[in-house]
Formats: C-alpha cells, structure tokens, sequence
C-alpha cells in the first residue's frame, strides 16, 4: 500500500511517501514508528497522536487499529487541522 506524509509527519519522516505492507492501520502505525523513530511525536503504541489522523483512500478519516487494509489502499498520515 502507499502510505504518504504531509505536513508535520512529512517533516518528521523526511519522506513524503513510500510503499509499506500491513494487515491492519494498528501494523502500519507500529512499522513506520520502527521506521522512522522521528515519528515519536506522532505516533504513540499503535495509535497516532490526537492532533494526527490517517485518512484512508481520501474517503474517510481511520482511527482504530483493527482497521483492515489491503495492498491498493492508500493511507495518508496528516495534522489534525490540516485541510480545508
């Protein structure tokens, strides 16, 4: 799946995207906070931070970390007052 940064998770990654594996949102959190331990104030366990949210395939904001993702989804990790 893609998974792309904006804002202060970008900032933080020093990516603005890449190609990663999970079964679930809570897999994806935990490999990228392994990936990048720049990501510290963004992500806490398997969740993000309160002011971050994960926005799945531009549909709909994801929180829980059973949500299922599959290889074609997109996951964009972003500021929660990001937008418009």
């Amino acid at each position: 799946m893609r998974v792309e940064f904006f804002g202060v998770p970008r900032e933080r990654a020093g990516v603005a995207e890449l190609e990663l594996h999970a079964e679930t949102l809570g897999q994806l959190i935990t490999t990228l906070a392994n990936r990048f331990p720049s990501l510290g104030d963004v992500i806490t366990g398997d969740h993000l931070r309160s002011s971050f949210v994960a926005n799945l395939n531009g549909d709909r904001f994801v929180s829980d970390p059973r949500t299922q993702l599959g290889e074609h989804d997109c996951v964009l990790i972003l500021s929660a007052d990001a937008g418009g």
